[in-house]
């Protein structure tokens, strides 16, 4: 099983994120997430810019995706071995149409729904070619430890969402581009995001978001919300459906 070794454990800790460029699962799990992919994408109607939440809470079939052994050896190194299942999401951007998705911290969208950000990692596992030429990911390095950032108003004509961090400088991006099978991993604090889609390739990922069980999440906050634990104890005391 692949295993971060120190030197990479300390490029995540200074700049906040991780390339691992080795294939994550082997090719009949990729095929068959890959499948579940189509078959969630079909059932919403393909739309431009699809992002589909939490789609284990619909399909349970990826759990066993999300709680593998071979995710969670990467994540255990970055945040320690109490590990809760946070989120997942399919994100496809299509030839041609597929929006920007503006530059933005994770940790900003789910403030107030746990009581710290310190150890929650994204893994972004390539179901598609990911490149600079349709849209990859694209991180400022180091901004995870900035705190939250200051945001304005964006079209959602022309972006994914509409608000994005303002005065950034896109001449210290680092584009994340990632082989099928591939993956990357970044703190939920970085300041990320990435360009429109103007290729004739689709460009498709997998998002598997965990925490550390230190953090409490905080159920008021989380209605109708399902998280796992997915290695160790619960630190915290958080919810969780399979305890």
């Amino acid at each position: 099983m692949a295993k971060l070794i120190q030197e990479e454990v300390k490029h995540y800790e200074e700049n906040g994120y991780l390339l691992h460029q080795k294939q994550l699962f082997d090719p009949e799990q990729m095929q068959e997430l890959s499948s579940i992919f189509e078959e969630q994408w079909l059932a919403i109607g393909k739309k431009l810019n699809s992002e589909l939440d939490t789609p284990h809470f619909r399909d349970e079939r990826l759990l066993k995706f999300l709680l593998n052994d071979k995710v969670l050896d990467l994540v255990e190194p970055l945040i320690g071995p109490n590990i809760g299942l946070w989120s997942s999401h399919f994100i496809a951007k299509e030839p041609f149409v597929g929006k920007q998705t503006p530059w933005h911290e994770d940790s900003a969208y789910w403030n107030g729904r746990l009581d710290r950000f310190d150890k929650i990692v994204t893994v972004w596992l390539a179901i598609d070619r990911s490149n600079k030429e349709n849209g990859c990911m694209r991180v400022i390095p180091g901004t995870h430890k900035n705190g939250f950032s200051e945001y304005e108003t964006v079209s959602e004509d022309s972006n994914i969402f509409s608000s994005q961090i303002k005065n950034i400088d896109e001449s210290k991006s680092v584009y994340f581009e990632l082989e099928p099978g591939e993956c990357s991993l970044h703190d939920s604090r970085i300041v990320h995001g990435a360009a429109p889609n103007t290729s004739p390739y689709r460009r498709c990922g997998y998002t598997m978001r965990y925490f550390s069980t230190e953090a409490k999440v905080l159920p008021d906050k989380n209605p109708n919300f399902k998280i796992w634990l997915a290695r160790g104890k619960n630190i915290a005391g958080s919810t969780f459906v399979n305890e």
